[in-house]
């Protein structure tokens, strides 16, 4: 059978379905990996990982036989795509399988933030509802006009999960989507036009700190900024600093910059909700992007074709 280099985990179904077609090889078996890969990497064809961990360039270069990296994630920035389609290597990820916990998560934080849930829940829990009386009011999440960054598959279906709250949705985009929403060319416009700053944007070097302190600053202290694309979007420094000086309101948070690191300072926060990557990890959602990441291993183990490669590849 052709050897299969595992890169990070995977759930005991996964490995029986890719156990039947490949010799897995888990990267954390070897404590010196790049020595184990000088010897052994030819033997390599395809490589099973995730958004997180991704591959390597290093891990990359050393596999000259690579044919195919599947990835359990839908964000692929760890795995140099345009070096992978200049070797003639297939990438694959799970994108559709998860836009609806996502949307889910993002809808969450952004609830958690205007009804302040964690402040309230620790009134309770403290003793204060009997000792104080009742908490200070919250916001009402009705009526908002809500910014999205990013109109691919999950910001639609954010916009769609939003509905019930009678939202004004705007979105930007590099260009204009078909879609029935009011698009905003101009980041910074539709932060300062924006009740809520919910971002979707794949991660990457073309994305990096793109809501920087500017566009908090356009967005506000009665503002909110929800993430659930990748941390390296937000300027983190930047935004604990906006936070801190009330020059925005609120953050939800699922992802951060050096996950999973989360600076002090943030934890400190009382104006943030944070939650630790988790916005597909529902087990069935889970287990839909487990049965796609194998999915694809095995068409292209049978015959070279694939179900959901990465746009680089389509």
């Amino acid at each position: 059978m052709p050897d299969l280099l595992q890169i990070g985990g995977a759930t005991d179904e996964m490995n029986a379905r890719v156990s039947a077609a490949f010799t897995i090889q888990k990267a954390s078996d070897h404590a010196d990996l790049a020595a184990w890969l000088a010897e052994h990497g030819d033997r390599i064809t395809h490589v099973q990982t995730n958004g997180h961990d991704g591959v390597k360039p290093e891990i990359m270069a050393a596999l000259p036989n690579l044919q195919m990296i599947s990835c359990y994630g839908v964000g692929y920035d760890n795995i140099d795509a345009k070096e992978a389609v200049r070797r003639g290597i297939m990438v694959t990820h799970t994108p559709n399988v998860l836009n609806e916990e996502v949307a889910t998560t993002a809808v969450l934080l952004m609830l958690a933030c205007y009804r302040e849930l964690l402040r309230d829940d620790a009134w309770v829990r403290s003793g204060n509802w009997e000792a104080k009386g009742n908490s200070p009011l919250t916001r009402s999440a009705d009526n908002q006009t809500i910014g999205i960054l990013g109109m691919g598959r999950i910001g639609q279906a954010i916009a769609a999960k939003l509905a019930p709250w009678n939202p004004t949705i705007l979105y930007h985009t590099r260009s204009e989507k078909d879609v029935p929403y009011q698009y905003v060319g101009d980041l910074i416009e539709m932060a300062e036009q924006s009740d809520v700053l919910i971002v979707i944007t794949p991660g990457g070097a073309s994305t990096h700190h793109l809501v920087n302190t500017e566009v908090m600053n356009a967005l506000g202290p009665k503002g909110t900024l929800v993430n659930v694309a990748r941390g390296t979007v937000i300027d983190e420094t930047a935004m604990i600093a906006a936070l801190s000086e009330g020059r925005l309101g609120w953050a939800g948070l699922d992802v951060f910059e050096n996950e999973p690191k989360v600076p002090q300072a943030l934890r400190d926060l009382k104006n943030v909700t944070l939650l630790p990557h988790v916005g597909s990890a529902t087990h069935e959602t889970r287990a839909a992007m487990g049965k796609l990441t194998v999915d694809n291993l095995l068409s292209h183990l049978n015959d070279g074709t694939v179900i959901s490669p990465v746009p680089e590849c389509q």
